[in-house]
């Protein structure tokens, strides 16, 4: 029975809500597995709900990236390989490197920014992964917004939400610490450093280099392994 005042559609909006959350402790708690099939039948037996509603629940999960759907099939929970991760990488470093350029040009307010390392800085200290993606997150997605340009905006929320998505998943199954994180730090300090003084051929290749040196090392620290350059040396 729905209480006097509540809404029928703020209460599917709530079981919706509810049925994403659960449907996303089983993808990044590992039991559902990057590539994975969500078939809606399955799901709705096991939550004891109708089929419509696992189906918003999944279309919740694809607007932020944590599964992906073809038309006529069934979702998948995002999976990347290595090679597309550098190309998601190369490609983010083309995106933010221009989102940079334009941002130092129009000298906006970059306090957002400045939260966003902060809390960066407060989870990496408490080794709360999730909470430093999220503000990872939060970080890249405001410096393109401070480009001005809703096209770069755009494409680059299409990389990093299915991307971010995918980097929670990993790294919550391997149970990598923030520690992977403490250079990558400084590059965001330092991004935000170049953006004010605003010389943006200089932060537009500087972002293009980090992105290239994020690409090559991010799967390994994902899945907590040696990175390339080490495993060749003990061949």
């Amino acid at each position: 029975m729905r209480k006097v005042g509540e809404s029928k559609g703020s209460s599917e909006t709530l079981v919706k809500d509810a049925l994403a959350e659960r449907l996303r402790d089983e993808i990044t708690s590992g039991r559902l597995r990057p590539g994975l099939r969500i078939v809606e039948g399955t799901w709705a037996r096991k939550f004891g709900v109708a089929q419509g509603s696992i189906r918003e629940a999944i279309n919740i999960l694809a607007q932020e990236g944590f599964v992906v759907k073809a038309a006529g099939r069934s979702a998948r929970v995002v999976k990347l390989s290595e090679e597309d991760v550098l190309q998601l990488y190369a490609l983010r470093g083309a995106l933010e490197g221009l989102a940079a350029r334009l941002a130092s040009e129009g000298k906006p307010d970059f306090s957002h920014l400045e939260h966003a390392i902060g809390a960066m800085r407060q989870a990496a200290k408490k080794n709360r992964c999730p909470e430093l993606l999220d503000a990872d997150l939060e970080f890249h997605l405001e410096l393109c917004r401070l480009s001005g340009n809703s096209y770069v905006l755009e494409h680059s929320r299409r990389i990093l939400l299915p991307l971010f998505a995918f980097v929670r998943i990993r790294v919550l199954a391997s149970g990598q610490s923030t520690s992977v994180w403490d250079r990558d730090l400084e590059a965001h300090q330092r991004i935000i450093d170049l953006l004010r003084e605003g010389e943006g051929d200089v932060i537009e290749q500087y972002v293009r280099r980090v992105m290239t040196r994020f690409g090559a090392t991010a799967y390994d620290n994902w899945e907590k392994r040696a990175p390339a350059s080490k495993k060749r040396s003990k061949r």
